[in-house]
């Protein structure tokens, strides 16, 4: 299905199904705000309390505040109670399963930044295979025959979710 040179795009399929259900604006319901991303990040980088969030993200605490209970509320963070020796009970953020699964989002996003956007030095960070030691990458392979593709290799057709636009 590979055309060389040209996307495959959807358009005259695409007119027939509304986007009420579209996956990419539900995803970004939830994390398509810069400061969601960058706790993301953060806690992938290992940050569990809100100081940590707070000072290696910069935002007001405020904003900070509202994007844990967003990220909790849609399941990306766990919010666990602890408690310092003298201290009152307190809560750090865990990443969940579905926290730990948008890696591939962030890599790919970074990945894009270190290409098109990072300063004359290069990356500021990268992300390595712990055990080979080799810098990670997020790619596209097909499952069925394990080829690596790129954006003019895909073929966007409606998934089962679709919703036809009504005729009424």
């Amino acid at each position: 299905m590979s055309n060389p040179g040209k996307l495959t795009v959807m358009s005259e399929l695409r007119d027939r199904y509304v986007a009420d259900n579209c996956s990419i604006k539900r995803a970004l319901d939830v994390v398509g705000e810069k400061w969601t991303l960058l706790v993301m990040r953060e806690a992938f980088y290992g940050a569990h309390r809100f100081d940590q969030f707070q000072s290696r993200i910069g935002c007001a605490r405020n904003i900070l505040s509202e994007r844990l209970v967003t990220l909790t509320e849609a399941g990306l963070l766990d919010r666990v109670p602890y408690r310092e020796p003298g201290q009152r009970e307190r809560h750090e953020y865990r990443l969940s399963e579905k926290g730990l699964d948008l890696i591939t989002v962030v890599i790919a996003l970074m990945q894009w930044g270190n290409r098109w956007e990072a300063g004359p030095d290069g990356p500021p960070v990268e992300v390595l295979h712990r055990d080979c030691g080799h810098a990670v990458e997020a790619i596209l392979r097909c499952p069925h025959d394990d080829t690596v593709l790129t954006a003019r290799d895909l073929h966007p057709v409606p998934g089962p979710g679709a919703h036809p636009v009504s005729d009424a």
